[in-house]
This record gives structure tokens, sequence and C-alpha cells, in this order.
């Protein structure tokens, strides 16, 4: 308890996206711009506006096979409809919208590329990748991971918790937080009654560490590194939290994370998951 941990800060970050297109356009940006315009509420708007009229903001319009094949079994695996995918394997043409931007609030990087896409992607009816995840967004879902008025998102819209089975448990990891220069979140050996459980565990974990990074960062000069308590609280309201919601009991649990391998942090150790989650939940929803 009362032990740091020490993150180093990445010089910028990136949000990539990829539009499918059935035919060439003549003028991207022209056709982002002006679908932003009419289409994107303030102050969203002004911050995509000011990006896409930038360098921060590419669109890279090239034939398909002159960009790396998209994971077609991955789009599948994280829920990507037929429909989409048949679109996606046989588009002639795509367009990698990339967005660059350093670490803090907001992360313009992601906000822009992603609204950018989303208005080539509706415009011309095509498909929109998050080439991060990767993942198929729907035009209902990615308007609803778009910020509000107040900035606010729901974490759950940036992040996935992908999990693989081995003989003693599940592997669960975070994938998401790394858009915003933290390393991701990862629990070894969770029994398979616990992964649901977990996983909203996860989640209001993941809402809470990522608030304590970006308090972190200042909104000037940017330090080489950033330090975070090695013991997280995380309760129902970080939960709730990450998925745009609220919830009126304070019930919370403590977390320790240590450093690991290739760039993570893990989360919960062994048989305490148990005791975390029913702490949290009560029995029933751990069994």
């Amino acid at each position: 308890m009362g032990e740091n941990l020490t993150l180093p800060v990445p010089e910028t970050l990136y949000g990539t996206y990829a539009v499918a297109l059935a035919e060439p356009l003549a003028d991207p940006a022209a056709l982002a711009r002006d679908h932003v315009t009419r289409h994107t509420p303030p102050p969203l708007r002004a911050l995509v506006l000011g990006m896409l009229g930038s360098p921060m903001l590419t669109l890279d319009q090239r034939p398909a096979t002159d960009f790396p094949p998209l994971p077609a079994d991955l789009l599948a695996a994280y829920g990507a409809a037929s429909p989409d995918l048949e679109a996606i394997s046989s588009a002639p043409f795509l367009i990698a919208v990339r967005a660059a931007y350093r670490p803090g609030r907001p992360p313009a990087h992601e906000w822009a590329s992603r609204a950018v896409a989303g208005a080539l992607g509706a415009a011309t009816d095509s498909p929109v990748i998050d080439v991060f995840t990767p993942q198929v967004l729907t035009p209902a879902r990615l308007l609803r991971s778009l910020p509000g008025p107040d900035g606010a998102v729901r974490l759950t819209d940036w992040m996935l918790l992908p999990h693989t089975s081995s003989p003693d448990g599940f592997f669960v990891t975070t994938k998401g937080l790394a858009r915003f220069g933290l390393p991701e979140l990862q629990t070894e050996n969770v029994p398979p009654d616990l992964v649901e459980p977990w996983g909203r565990v996860l989640n209001g974990l993941a809402r809470r560490v990522l608030d304590l990074w970006l308090d972190e960062l200042p909104a000037g000069e940017q330090p080489l590194t950033v330090e975070i308590p090695e013991t997280v609280s995380v309760g129902l309201q970080d939960i709730a939290a990450a998925q745009g919601m609220d919830d009126p009991l304070r019930r919370e649990v403590s977390v320790r994370l240590r450093p690991a391998p290739g760039a993570v942090l893990t989360a919960g150790e062994g048989d305490r998951l148990e005791h975390l989650c029913a702490a949290l939940f009560g029995d029933r929803p751990c069994r």
C-alpha cells in the first residue's frame, strides 16, 4: 500500500480508421468537412474541423491492394455482420484516416479520426473499420461513442475485453487503454464462472486507471513519466461510469497492479478474484 508505479508517457498517440469504398472519392477532405459541419454538434465539431484542416490528420485514399489486408477473421470474431465483411473484402478502394496528438485530455487523435471516418462512411454508405481493435463500427455505435457536449464518453465504446482459455482458467485483457497511452490491464487464470463479473471489474478498473493517468498529464509540456498508485480502488460507480451510467452504491474494493512483460499491467491475483467480486456484487453474480 502507498507504492506507486512509474509509467512512460508516449510522445505522440495515433488514431487509425479505414473506410472501405466501392469507388474512389474526388475530394475526401471536402466531403468529410461538409458532413462534419452539417452533422457534428459543437464543441466536437470545432475540434474535428481544426484537426481536419491541419497536418495532424491525414486522409490516404488508395486501391485496397496497396494496403495490408484487413483481418477478416478478427473482424468477424468481434461481431462484424456478413454484409459488412463482404463489402470490405470486395471494396476496390480504401481510405485510411489517421490522426496524431499528444497524450492527455482531450484524446483528439481518436475523437477526430473516428468522427472523420464516420462522416465518410455515412456520406458514402460504406463500412468503417476501427483498425486498433479491430472492429467494424456500425453508424449507430460510432455516433454513440463520440463525446457529448460535456466531453463524456463510454469507455466500453473504446475498449474490448477479449478472453482466451487455458488449462488454469481464462486470460482476460483490456484492448483499448493503449489508445490513451496506457498499458493494457490483464488477469491470468480467471475461473470460468468469474469471467463475466471480473470483466465488469476490469471495465471499472480501466476507467479508474485512465482517470488517474489523465489527471497526471498537464496541458503544457509533456513529462517523460507519470506515477499512478500501485493499489487502486475500484467501485460500482466506476463500473457503471465505464458504461455511461451511474450507480448509487458506494461499494469499493482495492486491486493491486503489477508490471508485466509486453507493456501490460497485471490486475488481481488468484483466489482473491472471487473475494473481490463477492465484495462488489455479492455471492450470486460470482457463481
